[in-house]
């Protein structure tokens, strides 16, 4: 079985300003990009026998706001094959509410922050109620680190380093570090070692593919082949193109002197149980 720990609902595009979508050219060379979510294009994309991860998004400050009762009817059309996560932005009146509804009433079991969308650190200590609750909970949290073409979103919002302090308070929580961190895949990796319950994913990354290879490359100096788990950010991505790009890494260095991605230790990426790591069930 393969996981995808990272997939997205929405419907587009209705749950995003049309600021988001002018500056969301700059992701592909002055085009808009068709953000369309459908199971079928997914399931058209993938593999046989995976388990999706799927979340919205909420982030006022760039534009991009997915109802978590849109995420758990999504989840809930295609339960024999979705997780659900709701989403939070905490510089918004009545987060606390929705963390709790999203928890409680609808069933969705983890969290997905995007701190640099929506404008905040996710090390501000007067988040700790969420920090707490999720714990408490054992709500994995998967936060989106690294880069984005919106002007207002912050990047110094958005750095690894920031989680750090998180799991020095928190070190029983769960985290997922988005995108590895890209560009900042370095402090990724020195805080993915650091902290046993705090991971990285893979997602849209396959792309670079040289970014990808050096990024794997202090992964596997680093010796935190474990930490990292597997996802594509689809619409942005599919399945089958991340596994091809993954898989097809070490073709760039044929016939040079450069070292190799370990093949085995790839291939554990790709088939890592991660839904146990995070203690979730397969289907949700």
């Amino acid at each position: 079985m393969i996981i995808d720990v990272h997939s997205h609902a929405w419907r587009y595009p209705d749950h995003f300003t049309d600021d988001f979508r002018r500056q969301a050219r700059r992701a592909k060379a002055g085009e808009e990009l068709d953000l369309t979510v459908r199971h079928e294009d997914y399931r058209r994309g993938s593999v046989p026998d995976v388990r999706t991860i799927v979340f919205g998004g909420k982030a006022r400050l760039s534009g991009l706001w997915v109802e978590d009762r849109y995420v758990a009817d999504y989840v809930a059309a295609h339960h024999d094959s979705l997780i659900g996560f709701l989403s939070l932005d905490p510089t918004q009146d009545g987060w606390e509410r929705e963390l709790r509804e999203g928890h409680e009433e609808l069933g969705l079991c983890g969290i997905k922050l995007m701190p640099m969308y929506a404008g905040f650190r996710p090390d501000d200590e007067r988040l700790d109620p969420l920090w707490s609750y999720a714990t408490r909970h054992r709500l994995p949290v998967l936060l989106h680190t690294g880069t984005t073409f919106v002007s207002q979103a912050p990047l110094d919002c958005t750095l690894p380093r920031l989680l750090d302090r998180v799991a020095i308070r928190f070190p029983d929580q769960k985290l997922i570090l988005a995108h590895l961190g890209h560009p900042y895949e370095g402090e990724c990796v020195a805080v993915i070692r650091k902290h046993p319950n705090v991971y990285a994913d893979l997602s849209a990354l396959h792309y670079r593919p040289f970014q990808l290879y050096h990024s794997l490359m202090l992964v596997q100096e680093y010796g935190v082949w474990d930490k990292v788990l597997f996802g594509t950010d689809f619409p942005f991505t599919t399945v089958r193109a991340s596994l091809d790009g993954l898989r097809g890494l070490n073709g760039l260095v044929e016939g040079t002197g450069l070292p190799r991605l370990d093949p085995e230790a790839i291939e554990g990426v790709i088939c890592r149980d991660s839904l146990s790591r995070l203690g979730l069930h397969s289907t949700g």
